[in-house]
């Protein structure tokens, strides 16, 4: 949590001021941190929790067992859809939440993956 709290803090979100941190936990104990990185376009913003697998995943990382998201909000904010499908495929049921706890085939029920292809 305060690894995706201290990510946060990077957060570059000029347009809607939500600013988001990721801190993705790989199994050999590397942390690596994410920030949401947004564009004028939106479309070509990119979340903090693809940030942070795109960081882990790039440095050679593949297992993982955990992950932290945090918000400025006071609700839980799940992941978009694109991170979900994201978090399925490299991390699988790692996501939880802060005050419950969530699998990640609940919150994306039927996943594109590799079963698929």
């Amino acid at each position: 949590m305060e690894a995706a709290q201290q990510a946060r803090e990077n957060a570059h979100a000029p347009y809607s001021n939500f600013r988001v941190g990721a801190a993705l936990h790989a199994t050999s104990g590397r942390i690596f941190g994410g920030a949401n990185v947004e564009n004028a376009t939106y479309g070509l913003t990119v979340c903090a929790e693809r940030v942070a697998i795109f960081k882990a995943m790039s440095e050679g990382e593949r297992n993982f067992d955990a992950i932290a998201v945090v918000t400025d909000t006071d609700t839980l904010t799940p992941p978009c859809g694109a991170c979900r499908q994201l978090i399925w495929e490299f991390c699988g049921d790692v996501l939880k939440g802060k005050t419950e706890t969530l699998q990640m085939r609940d919150l994306f029920p039927k996943p594109f993956d590799s079963s698929n292809l």
